[in-house]
């Protein structure tokens, strides 16, 4: 009860869960077209998209939040610290997650159902929207459900892009509780967001195992629920 009854934990309980929410409806929808758009389209720039895309991958966080923060407070831009500027940040390091497990996705699926709609009258974006699309669903849920078990999970990002301890999520409320004196509110809050990414995470894998029955992807463990099968 004291997690509820502390205003600070509720506030960054609150936080965290905003920012997954918002983070996790912006971050997917741009990564499956990003993925789409990659993968249909040939030549250096997408190429060099892709390349940026995957930075994310190779770059230390610290390195990404650093930058970002140094953009924000230097650069006359029309975003401050707090939210909005923890929402881009993880837009930012996110968006390769749906980005690579949809284009998995499409180089398991091929590109013959599109053909064949096409074959039958369908136009290119009727094929796109009514055939493939349909298609890209289980590797879209996978991707809705680590987007959001990894932002609720950030710490670097959100701590940097942080402005106050208002905008502070439980990732940073754990770290400058911790180094005093931890708390059984604390403790408790703690476990409260490790229980919410493990649930999340394996409602996401049975959801997935049960929109793929009887589909080729099935029943290959973990790489089918990333796309990789």
């Amino acid at each position: 009860r004291s997690v509820w009854h502390d205003a600070t934990l509720h506030q960054a309980l609150l936080q965290t869960l905003k920012l997954g929410v918002i983070a996790t409806l912006i971050t997917v929808p741009l990564g499956v077209i990003f993925a789409i758009g990659i993968d249909r389209w040939r030549g250096r720039l997408p190429s060099g998209a892709n390349m940026l895309m995957l930075v994310s991958f190779v770059i230390p966080e610290v390195l990404l939040a650093v930058a970002l923060l140094f953009a924000i407070t230097s650069l006359a831009l029309p975003i401050r610290l707090g939210t909005s500027a923890q929402v881009i940040g993880l837009i930012t390091f996110q968006i390769a997650y749906p980005a690579v497990l949809v284009r998995a996705r499409l180089a398991t699926i091929g590109n013959q159902y599109e053909e064949a709609a096409m074959d039958l009258g369908a136009s290119p974006m009727q094929a796109l929207r009514r055939v493939t699309v349909p298609m890209l669903f289980p590797a879209i849920f996978a991707s809705t459900v680590l987007v959001f078990a990894d932002v609720i999970d950030n710490f670097v990002l959100v701590r940097y892009l942080s402005g106050n301890s208002s905008t502070e999520p439980v990732s940073v409320k754990i770290y400058n509780t911790a180094r005093a004196a931890p708390t059984p509110a604390l403790n408790a809050l703690a476990t409260l967001l490790l229980a919410a990414a493990l649930l999340a995470v394996t409602v996401g894998y049975l959801v997935y195992r049960r929109m793929t029955r009887g589909d080729h992807t099935a029943g290959k463990g973990i790489a089918a629920f990333a796309g990789e099968a």
